[in-house]
């Protein structure tokens, strides 16, 4: 069904060779008020609109087009939509530019923008006809920012497939924990009676091969039930936390371990940092997790660094070691389920720290350099800046 049209404006523009100069005037401002009108409406759009000709230039922009395509104060009008964007023009230009003057439907497309900021705009093109009686096409575009929508639909994709990963998996880690339990009886038994053998070459051979099965044995159940924390995550329980008094708890209990592996640990942690809401043991976790992929990565000799910072949001704890370092091309895949770069390692320990740090309210970061070490930082909610947030 056509729109209704402004027949009493109609009728006013279909005399206009009729009009004395004060009906003109009054037409003048009243055509004027109108275009404020719309002026307004279009530009507390958060959408960009764009109205452009068949070759991309552009008549007209809304306040939203200009902060998308990072004009600024800058006037877009007369410019050419595709040298604001590169490459925007290869992939819709040629359908407006080509000599048919038959519109096009409806398109869409999504492109990535590095200025003012990185984000990704979807835009939207709409056909519509030029001026009465002309054949001149013009296009309505809209631009929207999906940034933040695609940030979250990437992440939910990545929680379903992990999330389907471990589910999987669940059924086989419950199934080989009877066997195991069943081994672990059976190499008790054979220690009992290796007990009441005669020294020998033989004997000490066996009791070192049961001693190795143990090991083993003791290693799968470790996998299984680091696997088992990681797909029955529990509720945190928050209360009012000191990072400092917490990591030092860790430390010392570590202190032997990092002796016998000549390791040095320096730690400036001052008790006078902001606290923070968080579950003790879940945080103890997290260290140790860190703690130990740093360890695992140095020879004797190394060197763990601890710092921290806070700013006006946040507390940051920083983890350097001067280890191997990791491949650019493994760094993404850390957080992955069952991805790990040692020998032996099950994959998990990282991803259970990026999973109690989300369900803290933080994030985990990694930074490495092969050859010369890496650095992973920790961001926790200050509790104060929670409380500001509640409040608002």
């Amino acid at each position: 069904m056509a729109a209704k049209k402004n027949t009493s404006l109609d009728r006013v523009l279909g005399r206009l060779d009729t009009l004395d100069s004060v009906s003109l005037a009054n037409l003048v401002q009243r055509l004027a008020r109108e275009r404020a009108l719309f002026e307004r409406i279009f530009n507390i759009l958060q959408e960009g609109v764009l109205v452009i000709d068949a070759d991309g230039v552009i008549e007209y922009a809304n306040d939203a087009a200009h902060g998308l395509l990072g004009a600024g104060g800058d006037d877009l009008a007369g410019r050419t939509l595709w040298r604001l964007v590169p490459g925007l023009r290869g992939s819709m230009g040629e359908d407006l530019a080509d000599d048919d003057r038959t519109p096009r439907p409806v398109a869409a497309r999504e492109f990535d923008l590095t200025y003012p900021e990185p984000r990704t705009v979807r835009l939207y093109q709409v056909p519509f006809s030029g001026r009465a009686g002309t054949a001149d096409r013009r296009y309505a575009v809209i631009l929207m920012d999906v940034t933040s929508d695609k940030k979250t639909a990437g992440l939910r994709i990545e929680d379903e497939r992990t999330s389907s990963i471990l589910l999987l998996a669940a059924g086989v880690a419950h199934e080989l924990g009877n066997p195991l339990n069943s081994l672990t009886i059976h190499l008790q038994l054979m220690e009992r009676k290796l007990k009441r053998i005669k020294s020998g070459t033989e004997a000490a051979s066996l009791r070192e091969s049961v001693r190795i099965c143990r090991d083993e044995v003791q290693r799968l159940d470790g996998i299984i039930r680091h696997f088992l924390e990681a797909i029955r995550p529990r509720r945190p329980d928050l209360a009012e936390t000191s990072l400092a008094v917490v990591l030092r708890e860790v430390l010392q209990f570590q202190q032997n371990e990092f002796a016998d592996r000549g390791i040095v640990v320096e730690a400036e942690t001052p008790v006078t940092l902001p606290p923070i809401m968080a579950d003790r043991d879940q945080l103890k976790q997290v260290f140790f997790n860190i703690i130990k992929n740093a360890e695992e990565a140095m020879q004797p000799g190394g060197r763990l660094k601890i710092r921290s910072r806070s700013d006006d949001d946040s507390v940051f704890l920083l983890f350097g070691d001067s280890g191997s370092g990791i491949k650019a091309g493994d760094v993404g895949k850390l957080f992955q389920p069952y991805h790990t770069t040692k020998p032996g390692g099950h994959g998990l320990g990282l991803m259970i720290v990026q999973r109690i740090m989300r369900d803290h309210g933080g994030r985990a970061q990694i930074e490495s350099k092969e050859g010369t070490g890496t650095v992973v930082t920790l961001q926790f909610p200050r509790k104060d800046r929670r409380v500001r947030l509640l409040g608002t």
